[in-house]
């Protein structure tokens, strides 16, 4: 593998004073201001834009600092499109989506969460339950799959060593199958550690707000 791409500025510091981060979990759509300085667009190159797998993510600051790594940024998307877009069987997109939201609550990732909040409610039509887990965190009663999909990700992501043979169970009776399973163990594990990436890096920003 090639030495991650340097740049004299990649220990810059970034401030942003004026910001006000949100204090609640939403649905809406937020912003998210890096901590670092990311690349800036005219800096990309070929190795580059391969990294971030699809040129639009370029807008996006996330992704500009992410990939003065590109190879890993490469891998990292394409597990994650892996986990959350294949749609060759397995756990619906709309419970993939669930168990990221769920994910994201426990972590604390206000932005994470929101944006896994919305497709959860894109792909499943349940806008309201979506916002009852945002509102009241796992204890939230959706359904009995729901609450199992959701108990389930709080496990993995609190001490995924405890996950065992007894929560494989309780997703059994609700209905997953051992693919539906993995699924999940797989969506919750990635969050897990995405978020804890993307609260070291930065923080959201609400809707309308200075940097």
């Amino acid at each position: 593998m090639n030495a991650p791409v340097a740049a004299p500025e990649a220990s810059i510091l970034l401030a942003h004073p004026e910001n006000r981060e949100p204090n609640a979990f939403t649905q809406g759509e937020l912003g998210w201001l890096p901590a670092l300085a990311p690349l800036a667009v005219e800096a990309l190159t070929n190795r580059h834009y391969e990294g971030l797998t699809e040129r639009s993510r370029a807008q996006s600051a996330y992704f500009r600092l992410l990939v003065r790594d590109p190879e890993v940024l490469g891998a990292r998307t394409r597990t994650d499109k892996d986990i959350f877009y294949n749609s060759d069987g397995g756990l619906p997109r709309a419970e993939r989506e669930l168990a990221a939201t769920a994910v994201s609550r426990v972590n604390g990732c206000i932005f994470c969460a929101s944006v896994h909040a919305r497709f959860a409610t894109r792909h499943s039509g349940r806008g309201a339950d979506v916002d009852r887990l945002l509102d009241e965190g796992i204890s939230a009663d959706l359904d009995t799959r729901w609450n199992a999909i959701t108990r389930a990700s709080e496990r993995l992501t609190r001490t995924p060593s405890q996950f065992g043979t007894d929560d494989i169970g309780e997703l059994r009776a609700v209905g997953l199958q051992d693919d539906e399973v993995a699924d999940l163990v797989f969506a919750a594990a990635f969050f897990n550690w995405a978020n804890r990436l993307m609260l070291s890096l930065g923080g959201p920003q609400a809707p309308g707000a200075k940097e």
